[in-house]
């Protein structure tokens, strides 16, 4: 299959418990999937924080859905050292409520140096996200992220195929189309926003046998994969950071 994106040039945690009060983050209400289609496949939607002890080191941002949780591990220890790494796994797609409310409260954490997020998987059932509303919602997003993080570099990452329940070689059918098309215009956005892509979709969707079978999640050599991209990303935006 040709890479949906291919014009576009791919440009230590601990636990919320053991911060003190005044280091808590600012994290919204723990959120909550509706569809038990959908889980989030690790220790839960949440927000995790890297301890901070050197606050002359770089801060990094993951957002994501249930496929974070597959491989945010995996690039924090390629970061270590490197970088502080927080991660916010959650379920949300494209919604005013998500703009103005929900992702402002975690970027206040912040500052951080790179933001790497993607959000998709949850957003596929009808009525969910609103006919016309995409692209703009879309755009409000990097906006916000923009406005609340004027020095940060992003990098925004397509959602990964769904494939067919204990059948990973074959594509769902009914979902697969609509994460295409959604990847399809939130690419488009990207472009015209300049924000720099990873084609996790492109990535994986001749890797189908590395697919869990459970349509929407994968084995370790996929995580592994995504892994190694995410964080070599971070890391060139992170040292493009560094020219003014």
């Amino acid at each position: 299959m040709t890479p949906i994106f291919a014009h576009l040039a791919a440009l230590s945690f601990v636990p919320l418990a053991a911060l003190t009060a005044a280091d808590a983050p600012k994290s919204p209400t723990a959120p909550q999937e509706t569809d038990a289609r959908l889980h989030a496949d690790g220790k839960g939607w949440r927000l995790d924080m890297a301890k901070v002890s050197d606050p002359t080191r770089p801060r990094v941002l993951l957002i994501g859905d249930s496929i974070l949780n597959g491989y945010m591990k995996r690039v924090t220890a390629l970061l270590d050292g490197k970088a502080y790494v927080d991660a916010w796994v959650n379920p949300y797609c494209q919604s005013e409520h998500l703009n103005k409310t929900l992702l402002p409260q975690v970027l206040a954490n912040g500052p951080y140096d790179v933001v790497h997020f993607n959000m998709g998987l949850h957003g596929w059932q009808e009525g969910r996200i609103k006919d016309g509303t995409f692209e703009p919602l879309t755009k409000g997003y990097v906006e916000v992220l923009r406005d609340r993080l004027p020095k940060a570099r992003l990098i925004w990452a397509s959602s990964t195929p769904v494939t067919k329940e204990k059948q990973p070689a074959e594509f769902e059918p009914e979902i697969n189309p609509i994460i295409i098309e959604h990847n399809r215009m939130a690419a488009k956005v990207m472009a015209e926003m300049h924000v720099p892509v990873n084609d996790f979709y492109s990535l994986l969707v001749n890797r189908r046998e590395q697919a869990r079978g459970d349509r929407f999640h994968w084995t370790a050599p996929a995580y592994d994969l995504l892994a190694q991209t995410c964080a070599e990303s971070v890391l060139r935006e992170l040292e493009r950071g560094k020219t003014p």
